[in-house]
Parts: structure tokens; sequence; C-alpha cells
């Protein structure tokens, strides 16, 4: 089968085209099945129960990350190394990360979402219990490195349950609870343990390792029963291909979207915020937390009601304006004199990061549908992220040496402005039926 050669983010091809009924498969997902059955609007609907086990997993797992990430600095330190080699142990989980992500979606095309997941969970619990025991720095180096591997099959495993099992009409809703669970993890992960600071480095890590065997548990338990498409009628699902994906204009976009995320939201906020904070507004430590605080709480703000507006407005207005606030507010963020303008607009930066976030998932989403494996897919849309995180703090910090914090956070920000850009002609992925609570296919 031929598929057109991809385009870039943003040209006019299939997002200006002619309505489509409700009752055909959407044009947005190439080589799509039968559509599913219609699942109602998004009022009536409850969330899924296997969604449910997914979502109390992913607190778990951020919950033991935030108890392990500010340990594991100072436990590389420990082996005599400077800040630099201190640093790269982080580096390296993400450098994984990066680097199997497109396996880790072959992986889940071949043998499916859930046996993924739970050995991306079972990897990532084993590679934590061997940190807490490392003899030497590059002991400590590989561990944790192998961690990323597990860590991106999990997350591109969950979601492409969560594609397979959320009904359209609710795709933002249940990509915001997934957003917000992980990201209450992280903020209660670090506060738990200063309680824990007492039993010692070690500790942290043998505790998310307990945490994630338990997540494991959970999971293979509650979803036991629960059989997808592919196992249903006893075939195997056809793969889309990301060539095809990259045929809608919907998930090239989201591409942009998802690397200028990692690279500001994920990456340049988490380091170059403390220092902004130090050299410019003249404030310490306390400030930047506050700073990074603020942005957690806009997030998680937006989230609990954006999720809702996706499957209720569209994907696209969500996410053009989370893209505009958040690009705005970092811009704003690099200018900053005052601690009050500092704090407000690390807040906006949240708020809008949280807006668009649900609606870019809930596209990707869209454009595999529930009939189609899109392992490769969504590991190719995840890879974007991860990529915009590694590279964003070290572009930016050299920005930041040589011409200032104006100019990193000032191209930081226009790069969600360009990605906002490539959102304009894009094709709203969720149909109007859907979005009057008329009902849908699909």
């Amino acid at each position: 089968m031929s598929h057109p050669s991809p385009r870039a983010p943003g040209s006019a091809d299939d997002d200006a085209a002619r309505p489509v009924p409700a009752s055909s498969p959407p044009p947005y997902a190439p080589g799509s099945t039968a559509p599913a059955p219609d699942r109602g609007a998004p009022a009536a609907q409850k969330v899924p129960e296997p969604i449910k086990v997914l979502i109390a997993a992913a607190f778990v797992i951020a919950l033991g990350y935030g108890l392990v990430a500010p340990v594991l600095p100072q436990f590389a330190a420990s082996f005599g190394v400077g800040v630099a080699a201190s640093s790269a142990v982080i580096s390296a989980f993400a450098l994984c990360r990066l680097v199997f992500a497109p396996a880790s979606g072959a992986v889940v095309n071949r043998i499916g979402e859930r046996p993924t997941y739970l050995i991306g969970l079972i990897v990532v619990a084993l590679s934590s219990a061997a940190t807490a025991f490392a003899q030497t720095y590059w002991q400590l180096l590989v561990f944790r490195g192998l961690g990323g591997i597990g860590s991106t099959m999990f997350t591109v495993s969950a979601m492409g349950l969560i594609v397979r099992l959320a009904p359209r009409t609710m795709r933002g809703r249940v990509s915001g609870y997934y957003a917000t669970a992980f990201l209450l993890g992280g903020i209660l992960g670090p506060v738990l343990g200063g309680f824990l600071a007492g039993l010692g480095m070690h500790a942290p890590f043998l505790i998310y390792a307990g945490a994630l065997v338990a997540a494991v548990l959970v999971v293979w338990l509650r979803l036991k029963d629960e059989t997808l498409g592919a196992k249903r009628t006893g075939a195997a699902q056809p793969p889309m291909r990301v060539r095809e994906a990259l045929d809608a204009g919907a998930y090239r976009a989201a591409l942009a979207s998802s690397f200028s995320t990692g690279w500001t939201a994920m990456g340049v906020r988490v380091a170059l915020v403390p220092l902004l904070a130090a050299q410019v507004v003249g404030e310490g430590p306390a400030v930047a937390g506050l700073a990074l605080a603020l942005f957690a709480v806009g997030n998680a703000a937006a989230l609990t009601v954006t999720g809702r507006l996706t499957d209720r407005l569209g994907r696209k207005p969500l996410v053009l304006t989370g893209l505009v606030v958040c690009g705005l507010a970092t811009i704003g963020v690099g200018f900053s004199t005052s601690v009050v303008a500092f704090a407000v607009l690390s807040l906006l930066s949240g708020v809008g990061s949280g807006t668009l976030n649900p609606g870019q998932q809930a596209a990707v989403a869209d454009v595999i549908g529930p009939d189609r494996a899109g392992g490769k897919v969504l590991s190719r849309y995840q890879m974007c992220a991860d990529a915009g995180q590694i590279a964003g703090p070290v572009i930016a910090g050299a920005l930041a040496d040589a011409a200032g914090f104006g100019w990193a956070f000032g191209v930081s920000g226009a790069l969600m402005l360009l990605a906002a850009l490539a959102w304009l002609p894009v094709r709203e992925t969720l149909p109007e039926a859907a979005r009057t609570g008329t009902g849908t296919r699909g």
C-alpha cells in the first residue's frame, strides 16, 4: 500500500478539507478499519475501570520518581565526582528513553500494550533496586540509564492502552486525569522523601522499587481479563506506520508541540528557573521553589477543567490556547525583575501547559484510532518530548551565558508560539457530533 510523502507541519493540506459526516471514518486516521460503536455523549460516560487502574498506577510511579529525584545528584556526588558528572546521571535516564523509544514502539506492536507495560515497570523496579546497591559511579550511571529503557516502555504502552480503551468522546478527559495523577505524584514524592531523609540515601530507591512491584501486581491482576482488539477477534491488529500518521496534519502539529513542550515546560523550566531566580530576580532557592510550585499549581488547576473542555469544544482550540499562553508567559519570565512578576508568570506558564496537554494527546489518539496498533506512532511522539527536554536546557543555557536569560526564555517561548502556528491549519479531529453531545462513531 503506497502513501503520500510526509508533509511539514503547518502546510495547507487535508486540514482545509470539506466537512466529514459523523458516520464515516475520519480522514485524519489513514488506513483505519471499521469505526467503533457509538459510545454516547461525554456527560453520560464514566471512566472505564481499566483506565482507572492505569491512572492509579501513574500516581504510584510518579510518587516514587519524586522520592528519588532529589536524592540522586547527592548520591552521585558521594562517589567523589563533580557537578557535571552528577548531572550526567540524570541525563543518562532521559537519553536512554530517547534512544530506546523506537524499539519500545516496535515491542508494543509485537507483543501488545499490557505485556510491554508490565515489563517496563519491572525493568524500572530492577534498575531502582540495583541503583540503591551501586558501589561505583559507573555502576550508578549504568543502572540508572537502564531505568530509562523501562520508562519509555511503560510510557508508550500506557498511551497505547488509553488510545485503545478510552472512547473518543472522553479522550481529553482521560488524558487530563492521567497527567494530573503524574503531576500530583511528582509533587507529593519530594515531600514524602523529606520525611524519609533519616533513612539514608539508599532507602528512596528501594521504596521506589517496592512501589513499582506493587503497581505491577495491581495492573496484572486488575487488567488480567482485559482483552484488547486483536485478542478479541483472534486476528492481529494492523499496525499504523509512522508515515501514515504523518499524513495527518494533527499528528505533525502534535510532534511540533510535543518537542516545544519538552524543551520549555519540562527542560528549561527545571534547569534555568532556579538560576534566573538567583541571578536576575535576586532571590534564592525559596523563590525558585515557589516558582516551580506555582507552575505545578497552574498545571494542576488547568488539567481539572481542560480535559473535559477538550472533549466538548474540540482538541484544537485548547491546544492553541495553551501554546500561546505558555509561550507568552515563558517569554515574560525571562524578563522578570520582581518576585511578583516572576511568580505570576510562572503560574500562567503552568496554566498554559495544563491547557494544551490533554488536547494534544487526545488528537494523537484520534489519529491512531482504536482499531490500529500505534506503538511506533506513539513512540515518535514521545521521542519529540524527550528530545526537547534534553536539548532545551543545553541550548537555552548556552544562550543565557552568551546573551542573557531574556534570550534563553525568549527563544523557548517562541518555540511554543511556532508550534501554535503549526496547529492553525489543522482540521479538528473530534467531529461536531461528539462535541455537541449527539453521539459519534469511533
